[in-house]
């Protein structure tokens, strides 16, 4: 076979693959909102964080269905999920696990690896503010590195492995707030509103009947790793590129335009790479095979907003992060 033969057979395998991925996104993303209502654009970016392989922070006050999404996105895309309270007492072991001395029935002594919570495949650290910041370095280096040393040894997590934390906005007394390079670690941070009238309605009928509507898988744990390879290899235009290198590197101080002035300190490099990959992910979520520039535009706030920092003249003038980012992405068009 000619060289041209096999690129032409190499390509149609990936559309071939890129068709089955979207067919199994789609299905998942109908599965998540028979479930959660209302909430469509924090379905969509919590997908979309999952596709392109990174951890969430979703903050909204309670009652919201955070706890209930991280559940359903377990059931639906076929993965292990768990749940962890975070508070002030929780130490590193309680989430990373610990080992045991255990005496056989010889009379031998031996150390043992119990895992803890941490070894699942979606996370949710429900309030992770409320922890140490001992507790909360803890599992961000996990989320970083993805295996954990107890006692000087590895241990591996289980892939895929994803993190969605939570963060209450109102209760600030006795709590942690994350350092600024914790932050980073996450791929994006949702912001959880709440649901408008119609949604509020079927809640009600919905979650108050005799039958509530149950989660049901969509995809299976290889389904979800193909597809995360996948939005890997989605072609990326060169106007989608310097869309984003302008986006990111008008957010830090010392750019040019008038917006520099108010911002403290704004995104690194990793900033860039993490809109990279979730660029790609909304367009395979949309079933298109690369991004465009209204995806940059889409996932700018959600990506950035936790990279950045006001000055304080900024906030005395009444500025927000939100106005600052809107204004930069209506530069790029």
């Amino acid at each position: 076979m000619s060289a041209a033969g096999e690129t032409f057979d190499l390509d149609q395998m990936i559309i071939r693959n890129a068709e089955a991925a979207a067919a199994h996104v789609k299905a998942a993303r109908t599965a998540i909102s028979s479930v959660i209502f209302g909430q469509e654009a924090v379905v969509d970016r919590a997908l979309i964080t999952i596709l392109a392989g990174g951890h969430a922070l979703l903050v909204g006050v309670p009652g919201l269905a955070k706890t209930k999404l991280v559940e359903t996105m377990g059931t639906v895309l076929g993965l292990d999920a768990r749940r962890v309270q975070f508070t002030p007492d929780l130490m590193p072991s309680d989430i990373l696990g610990a080992e045991v001395l255990e005496e056989s029935a010889g009379g031998r002594r031996a150390f043992r690896f119990i895992k803890g919570p941490i070894f699942a495949q979606l996370l949710m650290a429900d309030e992770i503010n409320r922890a140490s910041p001992r507790t909360q370095s803890a599992l961000l280096q996990a989320m970083q590195e993805y295996h954990v040393t107890v006692a000087g040894e590895r241990h591996d997590l289980p892939k895929p492995f994803h993190v969605l934390a939570t963060q209450n906005p109102l209760e600030q007394e006795g709590t942690y707030p994350l350092p600024e390079a914790q932050l980073d670690r996450f791929l994006m941070e949702i912001d959880v509103d709440y649901p408008d009238r119609d949604a509020e309605r079927r809640i009600l009928f919905e979650t108050t009947s005799a039958e509530e509507q149950k989660p049901r898988a969509a995809m299976s744990v290889d389904d979800l790793i193909a597809a995360q390879r996948l939005v890997r290899r989605l072609p990326v235009g060169e106007s989608v590129v310097e869309a984003i290198l302008t986006l990111v590197r008008s957010a830090r101080p010392g750019a040019e335009g008038p917006e520099q002035r108010y911002i403290a300190w704004g995104p690194g490099p990793r900033a860039s790479q993490a809109l990279m990959l979730a660029v790609r992910a909304r367009a395979l979520l949309d079933g298109r095979y690369a991004p465009s520039l209204d995806d940059v535009v889409a996932l700018a706030e959600p990506v950035l907003k936790h990279r950045m920092a006001l000055t304080f003249a900024a906030r005395a003038e009444g500025e927000s992060i939100t106005h600052i980012i809107r204004r930069l992405t209506e530069r790029l068009g």
